[in-house]
């Protein structure tokens, strides 16, 4: 079993930066890909990024040269580095755990409660 926790979200303007974090329980931490989603209001849940255990990378087109994944496996945390924001990224952000990276949530088995990421205009 393995429980995530988001932190991070907030209200930024638009052209800003923000980070979002994601700490994992357990201690299979390390073995696991992870991934990011967002859901905005209305919207089926999308494919942020994801990091393979091998920190491969992988990016949704929407957010690919503005958004960064990385995990630091000491820490049990995944980040997600976000730069110039746009009021289109705002969502509910999601992290996930799952065996592989994939652009598919039903790849994952475990999900975080989210975080509110609002950008202005």
């Amino acid at each position: 079993q393995v429980q995530l926790v988001e932190s991070g979200g907030g209200l930024v303007q638009a052209g800003g930066s923000l980070t979002v974090s994601c700490v994992a329980s357990g201690r299979t931490f390390s073995w696991y890909a992870m991934g990011w989603f967002r859901q905005a209001p209305g919207k089926e849940r999308e494919f942020v990024a994801a990091i393979s255990s091998g920190s491969s990378t992988a990016y949704g087109d929407s957010v690919k040269g503005r958004f960064t994944i990385s995990r630091d496996n000491a820490k049990n945390t995944v980040y997600l580095q976000m730069n110039s924001l746009e009021p289109e990224d705002t969502a509910v952000y999601y992290c996930a755990a799952g065996p592989v990276t994939s652009t598919s949530p039903s790849t994952y088995d475990y999900w975080g409660q989210g975080t509110q990421v609002t950008v202005s205009s």
